[in-house]
């Protein structure tokens, strides 16, 4: 059976059930196959808490597929100043997805419908602002749909013979194509940073009787294996992993994107938890940070931010109150240029950098080195209401911390 035919009419089917219900049903982890890749959609808009996540970023996405509605009116409101549209571009871009697809929706609603012009002129207004967010609309595919009637996304549509098709061009190469799914396929699979230094947020510890302690959480970099002496940060903490296992089964290795448990020796439960992270005690170890330097976006705080709030952030799996202790300055969103230095508060639009003080202690890295634990999102009264980027860490100097006897037997043997 093709692939397309049925699994396409099972993701309009459950378009369907939202458009009846009016609203976007827990879309975080729907799959599908094309003829290249398995393609998981890690998030939508209209799910709440989209932008929180498309920041602390469970999963970083390899590719940002914009979707615009050309309805009369639909595709100016998303654009305006404070529309969706240009917040999810921009959040995009800013937490590194470089790759970029603009699906121009809902064509069979255009006047008159399938309307060559009005895709033109969404397609020169979308490319002009993706230019100024960063992105070289040279290289971003531009696919005229109808998510409702099907038209260009796996085949091309009869509707619209005016089209010809998309054509980009990277460094990688020229791509070109008729239809949605051809652009998905023409997606760069980026190299998983397998050679970096293990990082391991944990989302969870269970105590498994007859097994022990088994932290669990998605490896971020590096590898993961049995054997290792691994050092859990903020806490210092240095054991050796027992076994590692995926979906039940033992791995001899563990890389970037797993989701693993593993058994650590002479541990309790209660030395561990949700938000510290693992990495090789022999490989530039995570630690604690007393203090660090980020940039942050204001998106929608209702008043004045100014030096000693104190939100909480959510970083990685980490969830902790963290003062703004300096607004070093304000600066253009865009190009990044100081605006002002030494401000005395910042609003919604601002963006700025900020030294941020942890109320607890709290691993983070720096952006550039390690970008899912570079991220962040802070949280004030139930929404997110600022997003940020890590540019440098201080680490805390700390002293000896606990080395369990596993971890002193195995360094032994090496």
């Amino acid at each position: 059976m093709g692939k397309g035919s049925f699994k396409y009419a099972w993701v309009l089917d459950k378009l369907k059930a939202e458009r009846e219900r009016g609203i976007t049903i827990d879309i975080s982890l729907w799959k599908f196959e094309t003829p290249k890749y398995y393609i998981t959609i890690i998030d939508a808009p209209g799910h709440r808490d989209f932008i929180k996540n498309m920041i602390t970023g469970t999963s970083q996405a390899d590719c940002a597929v914009l979707i615009v509605a050309a309805g009369t009116g639909e595709f100016e409101a998303g654009i305006s100043k404070n529309g969706q549209t240009r917040e999810h571009a921009l959040l995009a871009y800013t937490l590194g997805v470089k790759q970029l697809i603009v699906g121009v929706n809902k064509m069979d609603s255009t006047e008159p419908p399938y309307s060559q012009a009005r895709f033109e002129e969404i397609q020169k207004e979308v490319s002009s602002y993706i230019k100024k967010i960063g992105y070289n609309p040279a290289s971003v595919p531009f696919v005229p749909i109808s998510g409702w009637n099907g038209d260009n996304m796996l085949d091309a549509s009869s509707n619209m013979t005016w089209h010809k098709g998309w054509e980009i061009e990277r460094k990688e190469g020229k791509a070109s194509g008729k239809t949605l799914l051809e652009a998905l396929d023409s997606i760069i699979p980026p190299t998983r940073p397998t050679d970096k230094p293990l990082r391991l947020p944990l989302q969870d510890v269970y105590k498994i009787g007859g097994i022990g302690t088994v932290p669990v959480g998605r490896v971020e970099t590096g590898v993961l294996k049995p054997g290792m002496v691994v050092t859990f940060a903020p806490v210092n903490l240095t054991t050796e992993v027992k076994s590692v296992e995926m979906h039940h089964e033992a791995l001899q290795e563990a890389v970037p994107g797993d989701n693993v448990g593993f058994n650590v020796k002479n541990v309790s439960v209660k030395e561990l938890r949700r938000g510290y992270v693992a990495g090789d005690s022999k490989n530039n170890p995570p630690k604690a940070v007393s203090d660090f330097t980020a940039q942050v976006i204001v998106l929608n705080h209702p008043g004045q931010i100014s030096n000693g709030y104190t939100p909480v952030l959510d970083c990685h799996t980490a969830h902790i109150a963290c003062k703004f202790a300096e607004i070093k300055e304000k600066c253009d969103r865009r190009t990044g240029k100081t605006v002002e230095e030494n401000p005395k508060s910042i609003k919604s639009g601002d963006a700025a950098i900020v030294n941020l003080i942890p109320s607890k202690p709290m691993c983070v890295e720096s952006f550039s080195d390690f970008p899912p634990l570079g991220r962040f999102a802070v949280r004030d009264m139930r929404q997110t209401v600022a997003v940020g980027v890590i540019k440098s860490v201080v680490q805390k100097e700390v002293g000896a911390g606990k080395v369990t006897k596993a971890a002193e037997k195995a360094q032994k043997k090496k």
